[in-house]
């Protein structure tokens, strides 16, 4: 192994690349349990507003307890690719993880190969649950 190589993968070790959590989507309208699931890690919506709740009610019957991201592994940088479903467009795109602060996501979908390619981040949620699903969940 080269030199750089060795440091590449020291500097990997050390960097927190897990996934693990409660994380908050970018507008507040859900909350994903990311957590492993098996032979592979997977997030869940443990919370979710009633707009986003409507919004989906066409192709999910519950959204709550809906999978989003499934077949999650890690590559050698730390990334993380798996599926992702997005339930008011009714898709299952391909996903890429990163995590890029210790409480923010980098999550990516891309749809057509590479050429419909959406990011969000996603931000750490370490509160109880809302109790009010009339509004987004606090930051």
């Amino acid at each position: 192994m080269s030199a750089l190589a060795l440091l590449a993968a020291l500097a990997l070790q050390g960097a927190d690349t897990s996934i693990e959590g409660i994380w908050r989507s970018p507008g507040g309208n859900s909350i994903i349990k990311i957590g492993d699931c098996g032979t592979s890690a997977c997030g869940t919506v443990v919370w979710a507003t009633d707009s986003a709740k409507k919004a989906s009610s066409k192709t999910t019957a519950q959204l709550v307890g809906t999978p989003l991201l499934a077949n999650l592994k890690q590559d050698a940088k730390g990334h993380w690719q798996g599926k992702l479903f997005i339930p008011d467009k009714n898709m299952r795109v391909t996903a890429k993880i990163e995590r890029i602060a210790p409480d923010r996501l980098k999550v990516s979908g891309c749809a057509a190969g590479k050429a419909l390619c959406k990011a969000a981040v996603w931000t750490a949620f370490g509160e109880a649950l809302p109790s009010d699903t009339s509004v987004v969940a606090p930051q």
